[in-house]
């Protein structure tokens, strides 16, 4: 029996014939490399400064199709024309809505539409895409789609963007409710990271990206948690740019520069856990932490909680759970309620009730295979997967959570 099967199932690539039953079965195997490049620069929009082209070959015509989001466009619209005008591109310039509501199917085709007019060589002109986190998602998706995959460049300009964002290979828009139910794993072939588009953000745009960082924090990096727990208020008020000069920007602290430390060590720890497991197929995940509610709490919410925001309402919830398990003590909860609040984020919000949750938990379960992965800190900087969170459980959590949040617990 073995042998007949043997006979009628043939691999593509072995290339041999023989004389026996006829093939009714072949079997494809191939692999495909893939690699990408996250490099901090500084002042990327500056004449001299020739990352973003850095691919252009020299001597002949240089085009490129560029994609930010309303608000870069106001901000630094300006700058981005006169450094493409410069250097003497051939480019066209489409600005989409900014925000999670407009992240949708949508403007993933009006980017398509935008390619096709442009006429774009997808072999040797890559997109430029300039924004945030959703601006980014989107662009990468359409990249994905257009002639089944056009390399495409991304340079985030929010915190969220340069550590979260902007260093994974996913892509994403909402669809029918849902949070990222379209998408793609299409990462770009280069991300540029410049923190000084952070100067024009407002501090709730800072606090936003500061979620994601936190959440390395509690999960795998507890140095990362100090330096958040030591530095959270300068951090916020001073965007996470480096000291003009040792000792001034910053209050009087043994670390001359943690906004570069915090930044390097988020960005590293989110790389570390994406690399081996880039296309999910492990899905006990640890950066998944934060994001088991979360996707179901911010959709709801909208517009009045940001996704770093929805973030750390589920990492306060699960940092309860966890104490009522015993996996880290009241103190260590004080410490991480006390540092989410110091970092400007929420840490409960009206929809964090069982009416919402439950479903949530029961969304989450559908989306990992048909069990909770449910990742948990111990203690801080470490975690562990549970499987067997009850409804009851989840239900106790949120109103411990409630108490703490209007005072009637400690």
């Amino acid at each position: 029996m073995q042998s007949d099967l043997q006979s009628a199932e043939r691999t593509v690539s072995d290339g041999l014939f023989t004389v026996g039953a006829p093939v009714t079965h072949w079997a494809v195997r191939a692999t495909q490399q893939v690699g990408y490049e996250v490099r901090v620069e500084e002042n990327l929009l500056s004449t001299e400064n020739r990352a973003i082209l850095e691919d252009a070959v020299e001597g002949q015509v240089v085009r490129r199709f560029i994609v930010v989001d309303s608000v870069v466009d106001e901000l630094y619209g300006t700058r981005i024309r006169n450094y493409f005008d410069h250097h003497n591109v051939d480019y066209h310039l489409l600005v989409l809505p900014t925000g999670e509501p407009a992240k949708n199917m949508e403007l993933v085709l009006k980017v398509i539409d935008g390619l096709d007019t442009f006429g774009i060589d997808r072999r040797r002109e890559p997109v430029i895409a300039i924004g945030g986190g959703v601006l980014m998602d989107i662009v990468g998706f359409a990249a994905s789609m257009y002639r089944r995959s056009t390399p495409w460049i991304r340079i985030p300009t929010t915190l969220i963007g340069l550590v979260d964002a902007g260093v994974g290979a996913k892509t994403g828009v909402n669809n029918d409710g849902h949070k990222n139910r379209l998408g793609t794993y299409f990462p770009a072939q280069r991300t540029l990271l410049d923190r000084t588009f952070l100067n024009t953000l407002d501090e709730r745009h800072i606090s936003n990206g500061l979620a994601e960082i936190l959440k390395i924090a509690l999960i795998k990096d507890a140095r990362l948690f100090d330096l958040l727990e030591q530095y959270g208020d300068d951090l916020l008020r001073n965007r996470l740019q480096p000291p003009a000069a040792p000792g001034i920007g910053l209050s009087s602290h043994p670390v001359e520069d943690p906004a570069t430390e915090v930044i390097e060590r988020a960005i590293h720890g989110m790389l570390e856990e994406l690399q081996p497991n880039l296309w999910e197929k492990v899905l006990e995940r640890v950066v998944d932490y934060g994001h088991s509610f979360s996707p179901v709490v911010e959709m709801h919410a909208l517009p009045e909680l940001l996704h770093g925001e929805a973030v750390a309402v589920d990492m306060a919830l699960t940092t309860v759970i966890a104490e009522q398990r015993g996996l880290l003590d009241a103190e260590q909860r004080r410490r991480i309620l006390r540092v989410m609040a110091a970092l400007g984020l929420p840490t409960w919000h009206e929809t964090c009730t069982p009416k919402l949750l439950v479903p949530a938990l029961r969304d989450t379960v559908r989306h990992r295979d048909g069990q909770q992965r449910l990742p948990l800190p111990v203690g801080i900087g470490s975690a562990v997967f549970v499987n067997d969170l009850t409804e009851d459980e989840l239900s106790d959590a949120a109103q411990k959570l409630a108490d703490y949040h209007w005072g009637d617990a400690e």
